[in-house]
Protein backbone atom coordinates (compact mmCIF):
# COMPACT_ATOMS: atom_id res chain seq x y z
CA UNK A 1 0.00 0.00 0.00
CA UNK A 2 1.55 3.63 -0.93
CA UNK A 3 2.56 5.90 1.63
CA UNK A 4 -0.24 9.09 2.06
CA UNK A 5 0.70 11.54 0.75
CA UNK A 6 0.31 14.75 2.84
CA UNK A 7 -2.19 17.62 1.94
CA UNK A 8 -1.64 21.42 2.13
CA UNK A 9 -4.91 22.34 0.87
CA UNK A 10 -8.40 21.04 0.86
CA UNK A 11 -8.58 19.00 -2.72
CA UNK A 12 -9.73 20.15 -6.05
CA UNK A 13 -12.90 17.51 -6.38
CA UNK A 14 -15.41 16.18 -8.80
CA UNK A 15 -18.17 14.90 -8.69
CA UNK A 16 -19.29 12.17 -10.97
CA UNK A 17 -22.91 11.53 -10.18
CA UNK A 18 -25.47 13.69 -8.86
CA UNK A 19 -28.22 11.32 -7.24
CA UNK A 20 -28.92 10.80 -3.39
CA UNK A 21 -25.57 10.84 -2.32
CA UNK A 22 -23.45 13.40 -4.58
CA UNK A 23 -26.29 16.29 -3.71
CA UNK A 24 -26.54 14.92 0.36
CA UNK A 25 -22.53 15.10 0.26
CA UNK A 26 -22.50 18.23 -1.67
CA UNK A 27 -24.56 20.17 0.97
CA UNK A 28 -22.97 18.67 3.85
CA UNK A 29 -19.41 19.30 2.75
CA UNK A 30 -18.68 22.78 2.10
CA UNK A 31 -17.11 22.53 -0.69
CA UNK A 32 -18.45 25.42 -2.59
CA UNK A 33 -14.45 26.91 -3.42
CA UNK A 34 -13.33 23.77 -5.16
CA UNK A 35 -16.10 21.23 -6.15
CA UNK A 36 -17.51 20.45 -9.79
CA UNK A 37 -20.40 17.85 -10.45
CA UNK A 38 -21.26 16.09 -13.93
CA UNK A 39 -24.39 14.04 -14.40
CA UNK A 40 -25.49 12.56 -17.28
CA UNK A 41 -28.91 14.07 -16.40
CA UNK A 42 -29.25 17.82 -17.29
CA UNK A 43 -32.38 18.17 -15.34
CA UNK A 44 -29.96 17.66 -11.87
CA UNK A 45 -28.33 21.13 -13.02
CA UNK A 46 -30.51 23.15 -10.78
CA UNK A 47 -29.95 20.76 -7.82
CA UNK A 48 -25.78 21.28 -8.04
CA UNK A 49 -26.47 24.88 -8.01
CA UNK A 50 -28.65 24.81 -5.01
CA UNK A 51 -26.20 23.23 -3.18
CA UNK A 52 -23.11 25.63 -4.21
CA UNK A 53 -20.85 22.92 -6.22
CA UNK A 54 -20.16 24.22 -9.80
CA UNK A 55 -22.16 22.36 -12.69
CA UNK A 56 -20.11 21.31 -15.39
CA UNK A 57 -21.22 20.36 -19.17
CA UNK A 58 -19.38 17.18 -19.13
CA UNK A 59 -17.22 15.08 -17.26
CA UNK A 60 -13.97 16.80 -18.83
CA UNK A 61 -14.59 19.93 -18.21
CA UNK A 62 -15.33 18.65 -13.94
CA UNK A 63 -12.56 16.68 -13.83
CA UNK A 64 -10.16 19.54 -15.70
CA UNK A 65 -8.62 20.20 -12.48
CA UNK A 66 -9.44 17.44 -10.04
CA UNK A 67 -7.28 16.05 -7.85
CA UNK A 68 -9.91 13.73 -6.30
CA UNK A 69 -13.17 12.17 -8.10
CA UNK A 70 -15.93 10.76 -6.14
CA UNK A 71 -18.10 8.57 -8.42
CA UNK A 72 -21.31 8.44 -7.25
CA UNK A 73 -23.61 7.10 -10.30
CA UNK A 74 -25.54 3.51 -10.37
CA UNK A 75 -24.78 0.63 -9.78
CA UNK A 76 -25.12 -0.31 -13.77
CA UNK A 77 -22.89 2.66 -14.70
CA UNK A 78 -19.70 2.30 -12.32
CA UNK A 79 -17.66 0.57 -14.50
CA UNK A 80 -18.67 2.21 -17.74
CA UNK A 81 -18.24 5.60 -16.36
CA UNK A 82 -14.76 4.69 -15.07
CA UNK A 83 -13.88 3.34 -18.14
CA UNK A 84 -15.11 6.15 -20.53
CA UNK A 85 -13.89 8.99 -18.38
CA UNK A 86 -10.42 7.52 -17.04
CA UNK A 87 -8.64 9.10 -20.01
CA UNK A 88 -10.20 12.76 -18.64
CA UNK A 89 -8.16 12.52 -15.31
CA UNK A 90 -5.25 14.77 -14.47
CA UNK A 91 -2.53 12.23 -13.98
CA UNK A 92 -2.31 10.82 -10.77
CA UNK A 93 -5.72 11.72 -9.30
CA UNK A 94 -7.83 9.56 -7.18
CA UNK A 95 -10.72 7.65 -8.21
CA UNK A 96 -12.74 6.98 -5.13
CA UNK A 97 -15.31 4.68 -6.44
CA UNK A 98 -17.97 4.79 -4.12
CA UNK A 99 -20.10 2.58 -5.96
CA UNK A 100 -21.71 -0.61 -4.71
CA UNK A 101 -20.59 -2.88 -7.18
CA UNK A 102 -19.32 -6.67 -7.49
CA UNK A 103 -15.71 -6.81 -6.24
CA UNK A 104 -14.63 -8.02 -9.80
CA UNK A 105 -16.48 -5.10 -11.03
CA UNK A 106 -14.38 -2.73 -9.18
CA UNK A 107 -11.11 -4.68 -10.83
CA UNK A 108 -12.20 -4.30 -14.09
CA UNK A 109 -12.97 -0.19 -13.18
CA UNK A 110 -9.28 0.35 -11.40
CA UNK A 111 -7.68 -1.75 -14.20
CA UNK A 112 -9.25 1.78 -16.69
CA UNK A 113 -8.18 3.59 -14.22
CA UNK A 114 -4.61 3.06 -13.17
CA UNK A 115 -4.16 2.37 -17.21
CA UNK A 116 -5.31 6.03 -17.95
CA UNK A 117 -2.80 7.58 -15.28
CA UNK A 118 -5.07 7.35 -12.37
CA UNK A 119 -5.18 6.09 -8.81
CA UNK A 120 -8.26 4.18 -8.32
CA UNK A 121 -9.60 3.50 -4.52
CA UNK A 122 -12.48 0.87 -4.01
CA UNK A 123 -14.97 2.46 -1.43
CA UNK A 124 -17.83 1.11 0.48
CA UNK A 125 -20.61 3.23 1.99
CA UNK A 126 -22.06 1.25 4.77
CA UNK A 127 -25.23 3.31 5.72
CA UNK A 128 -27.45 4.97 4.12
CA UNK A 129 -26.53 8.46 2.97
CA UNK A 130 -28.93 10.36 4.80
CA UNK A 131 -28.95 11.11 7.54
CA UNK A 132 -25.37 10.18 8.22
CA UNK A 133 -24.39 12.56 5.61
CA UNK A 134 -20.27 13.06 5.87
CA UNK A 135 -20.48 11.09 9.17
CA UNK A 136 -21.33 7.40 7.35
CA UNK A 137 -18.82 5.02 8.09
CA UNK A 138 -16.68 4.41 4.80
CA UNK A 139 -14.08 1.30 4.43
CA UNK A 140 -11.25 1.98 1.79
CA UNK A 141 -9.47 -0.69 0.28
CA UNK A 142 -7.05 -0.78 -2.70
CA UNK A 143 -3.33 0.03 -3.06
CA UNK A 144 -3.75 3.70 -2.67
CA UNK A 145 -6.38 2.92 0.40
CA UNK A 146 -4.44 5.33 2.66
CA UNK A 147 -4.12 8.78 -0.04
CA UNK A 148 -7.82 8.22 -0.59
CA UNK A 149 -8.48 7.79 3.47
CA UNK A 150 -6.67 11.00 3.60
CA UNK A 151 -8.44 12.63 0.90
CA UNK A 152 -11.76 12.03 2.25
CA UNK A 153 -11.26 13.06 5.47
CA UNK A 154 -9.74 16.23 4.17
CA UNK A 155 -13.16 16.96 2.48
CA UNK A 156 -14.76 16.21 6.12
CA UNK A 157 -15.49 12.50 6.42
CA UNK A 158 -15.29 11.58 9.77
CA UNK A 159 -15.74 7.68 9.77
CA UNK A 160 -13.09 5.82 7.23
CA UNK A 161 -11.50 2.96 7.49
CA UNK A 162 -8.97 0.64 5.40
CA UNK A 163 -9.56 -2.54 5.47
CA UNK A 164 -7.22 -4.15 2.62
CA UNK A 165 -4.66 -3.43 0.09
CA UNK A 166 -6.42 -5.13 -2.21
CA UNK A 167 -9.48 -3.40 -4.76
CA UNK A 168 -12.61 -5.25 -4.12
CA UNK A 169 -12.45 -6.17 -0.15
CA UNK A 170 -14.29 -2.92 0.81
CA UNK A 171 -17.19 -3.94 -1.80
CA UNK A 172 -17.08 -7.74 -0.99
CA UNK A 173 -17.67 -6.62 2.97
CA UNK A 174 -20.62 -3.82 1.80
CA UNK A 175 -22.38 -6.92 -0.61
CA UNK A 176 -21.93 -9.92 1.74
CA UNK A 177 -23.55 -7.75 4.43
CA UNK A 178 -25.75 -6.93 1.52
CA UNK A 179 -27.06 -10.12 0.92
CA UNK A 180 -28.74 -10.13 4.45
CA UNK A 181 -30.18 -6.62 4.86
CA UNK A 182 -31.26 -6.70 1.29
CA UNK A 183 -32.20 -10.21 1.30
CA UNK A 184 -34.54 -9.60 5.01
CA UNK A 185 -36.29 -6.59 2.90
CA UNK A 186 -37.25 -8.97 0.23
CA UNK A 187 -38.44 -11.68 2.65
CA UNK A 188 -40.17 -9.20 4.49
CA UNK A 189 -42.22 -8.02 1.64
CA UNK A 190 -43.17 -11.33 0.45
CA UNK A 191 -44.46 -11.94 4.42
CA UNK A 192 -46.60 -9.40 4.89
CA UNK A 193 -47.84 -9.04 1.58
CA UNK A 194 -48.85 -12.76 2.23
CA UNK A 195 -50.09 -12.07 5.46
CA UNK A 196 -52.06 -9.24 4.63
CA UNK A 197 -53.82 -11.52 2.24
CA UNK A 198 -54.78 -13.84 4.46
CA UNK A 199 -56.31 -11.46 6.79
CA UNK A 200 -53.53 -12.44 9.42
CA UNK A 201 -51.03 -9.80 9.38
CA UNK A 202 -51.28 -8.30 12.86
CA UNK A 203 -51.20 -11.81 14.29
CA UNK A 204 -47.92 -12.44 12.17
CA UNK A 205 -46.49 -9.36 13.12
CA UNK A 206 -46.90 -10.13 17.34
CA UNK A 207 -45.68 -13.48 16.51
CA UNK A 208 -42.03 -12.13 15.36
CA UNK A 209 -43.12 -9.44 18.04
CA UNK A 210 -42.39 -12.47 20.69
CA UNK A 211 -39.45 -14.30 19.63
CA UNK A 212 -37.59 -10.90 18.78
CA UNK A 213 -37.69 -7.89 20.73
CA UNK A 214 -35.21 -6.10 19.45
CA UNK A 215 -37.44 -3.44 17.19
CA UNK A 216 -41.03 -4.34 16.86
CA UNK A 217 -41.92 -6.18 13.57
CA UNK A 218 -44.66 -3.64 12.37
CA UNK A 219 -41.93 -1.38 12.93
CA UNK A 220 -39.46 -3.16 10.80
CA UNK A 221 -41.51 -3.85 8.31
CA UNK A 222 -42.53 -0.24 7.68
CA UNK A 223 -38.87 0.73 7.52
CA UNK A 224 -37.90 -2.50 4.72
CA UNK A 225 -41.14 -1.39 2.59
CA UNK A 226 -40.22 2.61 2.69
CA UNK A 227 -36.85 1.88 1.47
CA UNK A 228 -37.36 -0.29 -1.19
CA UNK A 229 -40.58 1.66 -2.60
CA UNK A 230 -38.47 4.48 -2.47
CA UNK A 231 -35.11 2.40 -3.50
CA UNK A 232 -36.08 -0.68 -4.70
CA UNK A 233 -34.44 -0.23 -8.37
CA UNK A 234 -31.33 0.73 -7.33
CA UNK A 235 -31.05 -1.76 -4.63
CA UNK A 236 -31.95 -3.93 -7.39
CA UNK A 237 -28.44 -3.28 -9.26
CA UNK A 238 -26.88 -3.72 -6.47
CA UNK A 239 -28.20 -6.90 -5.67
CA UNK A 240 -27.36 -7.90 -9.28
CA UNK A 241 -24.23 -7.23 -8.32
CA UNK A 242 -23.82 -9.09 -5.10
CA UNK A 243 -25.60 -12.19 -7.07
CA UNK A 244 -22.50 -11.61 -9.84
CA UNK A 245 -19.63 -11.64 -6.47
CA UNK A 246 -21.52 -15.15 -5.20
CA UNK A 247 -21.13 -16.93 -8.47
CA UNK A 248 -17.79 -15.57 -9.16
CA UNK A 249 -17.19 -17.41 -5.23
CA UNK A 250 -18.87 -20.52 -7.03
CA UNK A 251 -21.86 -19.96 -4.99
CA UNK A 252 -25.31 -20.23 -6.25
CA UNK A 253 -26.86 -16.92 -5.55
CA UNK A 254 -30.92 -18.83 -5.21
CA UNK A 255 -31.85 -16.12 -2.54
CA UNK A 256 -30.14 -13.08 -4.01
CA UNK A 257 -31.12 -13.56 -7.61
CA UNK A 258 -34.87 -13.35 -6.16
CA UNK A 259 -34.32 -10.51 -4.04
CA UNK A 260 -33.02 -8.68 -7.07
CA UNK A 261 -36.60 -9.05 -8.77
CA UNK A 262 -38.44 -8.41 -5.62
CA UNK A 263 -36.66 -5.13 -4.71
CA UNK A 264 -36.71 -4.47 -9.02
CA UNK A 265 -40.31 -5.38 -8.88
CA UNK A 266 -41.67 -2.93 -6.10
CA UNK A 267 -39.39 -0.28 -6.99
CA UNK A 268 -40.43 -0.26 -10.44
CA UNK A 269 -44.06 0.47 -9.24
CA UNK A 270 -43.52 3.91 -8.82
CA UNK A 271 -45.33 4.45 -5.89
CA UNK A 272 -44.97 8.31 -4.64
CA UNK A 273 -44.89 9.62 -2.39
CA UNK A 274 -43.99 7.04 -0.34
CA UNK A 275 -47.25 6.13 2.16
CA UNK A 276 -46.67 7.30 6.02
CA UNK A 277 -47.73 3.98 7.36
CA UNK A 278 -47.05 0.25 7.11
CA UNK A 279 -50.91 -0.77 6.38
CA UNK A 280 -50.45 2.54 3.39
CA UNK A 281 -47.55 0.84 2.03
CA UNK A 282 -49.30 -2.63 1.70
CA UNK A 283 -52.59 -1.17 0.03
CA UNK A 284 -50.07 0.67 -2.36
CA UNK A 285 -48.07 -2.11 -3.23
CA UNK A 286 -51.33 -4.24 -3.74
CA UNK A 287 -53.62 -1.69 -5.85
CA UNK A 288 -50.03 -1.71 -8.45
CA UNK A 289 -49.64 -5.11 -8.31
CA UNK A 290 -51.10 -7.37 -11.31
CA UNK A 291 -53.34 -10.50 -9.33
Amino acid sequence: MSPPQPHLAPPCVALIGFGEAGSTFANAGGWEDAVFAFDSDPSRRAAMEDCGVRPASSPAEAMAKADVVLSLVTADQALPAARDYAPMLQKGALWIDMNSVAPQTKAAAAQAVEEAGGRYADVAVMAPVDPARLNVPLLIAGPHAADAMAALRDLGFAKTRVVGNKVGQASAIKLCRSVMVKGLEALTAEMVLAANAAGVLDEVLASLDASEKHVPWAERADYNLDRMIAHGQRRSAEMAEAAAMLRDLGIAPLMTENTVKRQQGIGALGIAPVPPTLNAKIAAITAKTPS
